[in-house]
């Protein structure tokens, strides 16, 4: 019978032989125990596998939390040590707020001392800038206002109310305009109501004859220098007016 088996077919023309074997439908005899044996194992090293991909992440997660948890302790402490130098170190300027109340006092009382001061020199100088050609200053008056007191009344009856004026007297060789005078002595800024008082020939050893002229010019609250005040950018001190008058009259 095998020798039958062995024997090879006859081939039809045309066609190659073709053996018995080829596409007979295949069937697994293994019993379904084996089979179910054989899925269980590869799941069971699938399952161990996840287990331990578990059991890394859990502690990789739990060595995160553990530095974490020491950075935060040691951010804790470093904060905590640091909290108590400064209180420390605060017991040693206790005397600060009452030294920086005192200092605020003095500049307070400062600008309440401060608050009239008039820079007269340049004022002087505008004056004596504007008078006559030939024409001199011989003497200065000055009433004006205090931090404790107000103004004193005006000259004459046709001045109007300041913070104060300045009485003058110069001395011309030649016949003074009055009338220019006056409008000089206004046209300096933070003078005001300018009056000439008198004018007078007089004579004197030395110097001859001259022309002896009185006046007054009153003060608006613009000559206030202000340095003692807090210093704005935008506005210049009061007293630079008279600077300005000076150049001027030059």
């Amino acid at each position: 019978m095998s020798s039958l088996l062995e024997r090879p077919l006859k081939s039809v023309k045309g066609k190659p032989a073709q053996s018995i074997v080829t596409g007979l439908p295949q069937v697994n005899l293994l019993p379904p125990e084996v089979r179910a044996a054989r899925g269980l194992q590869s799941i069971k090293r699938w399952l161990v596998i996840a287990l331990l991909v578990v059991v890394a992440l859990c502690a990789l997660v739990w060595l995160l939390a553990q530095s974490v948890a020491s950075n935060a302790q040691s951010d804790l402490e470093n904060a905590q040590r640091e909290t108590a130098r400064l209180t420390q170190e605060q017991t040693k300027y206790a005397e600060v707020p009452r030294v920086q109340a005192q200092l605020a006092e003095a500049v307070r009382a400062r600008q309440i001392a401060g608050s009239t001061d008039i820079l007269w020199k340049q004022y002087f100088d505008a004056i004596a800038a504007v008078l006559p050609e030939g024409a001199s200053m011989d003497s200065f008056a000055i009433t004006g206002s205090t931090p404790m007191e107000g103004p004193g009344a005006a000259a004459h009856a046709l001045q109007g109310a300041s913070i104060g004026n300045i009485a003058f007297a110069a001395r011309s060789v030649s016949v003074p305009d009055v009338s220019a005078l006056m409008d000089a002595l206004d046209s300096i800024p933070g003078l005001a109501d300018s009056f000439v008082t008198s004018v007078q020939i007089t004579e004197t050893e030395g110097f001859g004859v001259y022309y002896k002229i009185d006046g007054s010019v009153q003060l608006a609250p613009s000559v206030f220098s202000g340095r003692f005040e807090p210093v704005s950018d935008t506005t210049p001190p009061a007293g630079d007016a008279g600077a300005d008058a000076k150049d001027e009259g030059e």
